[in-house]
């Protein structure tokens, strides 16, 4: 199995419809690659199509796409009726269901019956472990993590992760597919919780909900620091060219004056769990730390996308 023999074969399967499903296909389908869609759940596969109509929308206003591009993507995208249809018709998989370890398991041990020997096995996941969800397969060195972030249709990267069985030959040939599919993939080459991206940002979380629960300042100004301080240049230097550009002589006094001050809980924070326990779970129960009328959620994924979109094509371009 090589991996521009793969690339080249350009048939792509996914299993979940939902959030993240919907949008791989567009991401695919938008790139010329016939897509087989499944989902157990008749009516989100049935939702995807108006879902990726609706996603085009935003690229129609920024003037990314034109109009037949929606039309063109959805009529290479292929409902399909079982697991069985996608195994045997893909060369590359990306599972893309609930986190749950024993559904993915449960999915790929199904996958696995039908596939034939040259098919890539990917799952993507934010945190399980890439190893553990291996562990039931035959062929456990064909499979790789590939975490795409969301919405995957707009942001570039995507963390490839090998587990302790994925063979060096799945690992380049992933890497080497989501380049070809315009993506900018990232090699994460031990399998850590969290890998990457999750365990940076659930640190920057974890201060975030601290300094909230101390009543240091507001939910609203702790939001404000990072998207109109720090943040702004996050999408052009990474937290280590940061730290260089600062010199890490002065990064290091730094580090030994704050660090013994920032959070280290092991655990969920009081105040988090203070929400959960009031019914605050964010936007979908219309409050967290914020208040989320359903107009407010829609026009904040509209604006995100919005940005997101102009942001990349800066930094890409």
């Amino acid at each position: 199995m090589s991996a521009r023999t793969l690339v080249d074969k350009k048939k792509v399967g996914i299993v979940g419809a939902g959030l993240m499903g919907h949008a791989l296909a567009q991401l695919f389908a938008a790139r010329g690659y016939p897509v087989c869609l499944y989902d157990s759940n008749q009516s989100a596969l049935e939702g995807a199509a108006e879902r990726i109509r609706q996603n085009f929308n935003t690229l129609l206003d920024l003037g990314l796409a034109a109009a037949e591009d929606a039309e063109r993507c959805l009529a290479l995208i292929r409902q399909c009726s079982s697991l069985q249809d996608v195994a045997t018709e893909s060369e590359v998989i990306i599972e893309a269901v609930s986190e749950k370890l024993p559904l993915k398991q449960k999915i790929f041990a199904e996958i696995e019956e039908y596939v034939n020997s040259e098919t890539l096995l990917c799952t993507n996941t934010s945190a399980i472990s890439i190893t553990e969800i291996a562990e039931p397969l035959k062929k456990r060195e064909r499979l790789v993590g590939t975490h795409f972030w969301n919405p995957p249709h707009i942001v570039p990267c995507v963390e490839i992760i090998r587990s302790k069985y994925t063979s060096d030959e799945a690992f380049e040939t992933a890497y080497e597919f989501m380049k070809d599919a315009g993506k900018r993939p990232v090699k994460v080459l031990k399998d850590v919780p969290g890998f990457l991206g999750n365990r940076m940002q659930h640190a920057i979380w974890r201060e975030a909900m601290s300094l909230a629960q101390a009543g240091i300042a507001t939910p609203e100004d702790i939001d404000a620091v990072v998207k109109f301080g720090f943040g702004l240049r996050m999408p052009f230097l990474g937290p280590l060219e940061t730290a260089d550009l600062a010199g890490l002589d002065l990064t290091h006094d730094v580090h030994l004056y704050l660090f013994p001050f920032l959070e280290n809980a092991d655990s969920p924070l009081p105040i988090l769990e203070r929400k959960l326990k009031e019914g605050k779970l964010g936007a979908k129960s219309g409050e967290g730390f914020h208040e989320w009328p359903p107009e407010r959620v829609q026009e904040v994924i509209r604006k995100r996308d919005s940005i997101l979109l102009k942001i990349t094509k800066l930094v890409t371009g």
